[in-house]
């Protein structure tokens, strides 16, 4: 009688933990949305509110704080002119509970090139993955080929001008000193970590700075390309990006590729959210300018 009670005990001891381990790895994702900051300790421009965007980054991170996140994302510019801006919006970063992770945006760039900017931004390299549970994100650098970003005489300055060559003659507006593309080493490394990603059995959410769509000149300079090769992964559900303060939403061949509102864009009303990622859908709560959506994934 004593061993059947035991026995009894160990299954449920058994269960009891299967059971919560389960419901660990259900769990919705939670991650924190911030999108062009771009403080500067300057004078407003016309739309540009540079130096409120530290009391909005602060109410930011307090609302943040209150809900339980995986981590935060960061969709580049940080600050408007440079690094020489930077330490108190990174100091305020870090308050953060969870980790934040960042892209490097064109306002970001110094004058002067530096190879390991992403450095100063608390960044381990420029583009990189990040995982959690089933889901693989994956931060592009999309200033790689840019006028800011390459450093003059190098290898990357003429694959930027060659992209750029070939851009202008098919007329893109997108040509523009405020863009950026993807490198050749960068696609393929991307390519490999989609198909290292699927074979784990990985699902894939891709962030920018620069969107692919739409094409109104703040585009990737080599858009068409990258969105070939996402639109072609099922595993890719998403695309998210800043860089167009405005916003922005499309969905390609049934790939969601949203646009965040920018915070530096008006004077006194934010814009942050959070993403919730479910099986079937993903959830954009917004506060302030950043619009909320309901989106399936395919």
């Amino acid at each position: 009688m004593k061993y059947q009670i035991y026995q009894l005990c160990f299954l449920l001891f058994i269960f009891l933990n299967l059971n919560g381990y389960a419901q660990v790895n259900n769990q919705n994702l939670r991650i924190g949305l911030i999108a062009d900051i771009q403080y500067a300790d300057k004078d407003d421009g016309k739309t540009r509110f540079y130096r409120a965007s530290l009391d909005k980054l602060d109410d930011a991170i307090h609302s943040l704080n209150q809900d339980s996140l995986n981590f935060t994302a960061v969709f580049g510019d940080f600050v408007d002119e440079g690094p020489k801006d930077l330490e108190p919006i990174l100091s305020r970063l870090k308050k953060l509970n969870a980790p934040f992770y960042g892209l490097l945006g064109n306002h970001d760039y110094p004058k002067e090139f530096d190879s390991k900017l992403y450095q100063k931004f608390g960044m381990q390299k420029d583009y990189y993955v990040v995982n959690k549970g089933e889901w693989h994100f994956i931060f592009l650098n999309s200033n790689e080929l840019s006028s800011y970003a390459v450093e003059k005489g190098s290898k990357m300055e003429k694959e930027f001008l060659e992209l750029e060559s070939r851009q202008k003659a098919l007329g893109r507006e997108n040509v523009q000193p405020w863009n950026g593309g993807i490198s050749k080493t960068q696609m393929t490394w991307l390519k490999k970590e989609i198909n290292r990603a699927e074979r784990a059995g990985k699902i894939i959410i891709v962030f920018s700075h620069h969107p692919i769509l739409l094409e109104n000149g703040l585009e990737i300079l080599n858009n068409q390309d990258l969105l070939k090769v996402l639109v072609s992964h099922r595993s890719v559900k998403a695309v998210i990006s800043g860089h167009h303060h405005t916003g922005n939403f499309v969905n390609y061949e049934g790939l969601p590729l949203i646009t965040l509102e920018g915070m530096v864009e008006t004077k006194d009303q934010n814009a942050y959210g959070i993403l919730e990622i479910r099986d079937e859908h993903l959830e954009i709560k917004g506060f302030g300018r950043l619009v909320s959506r309901l989106i399936e994934i395919r």
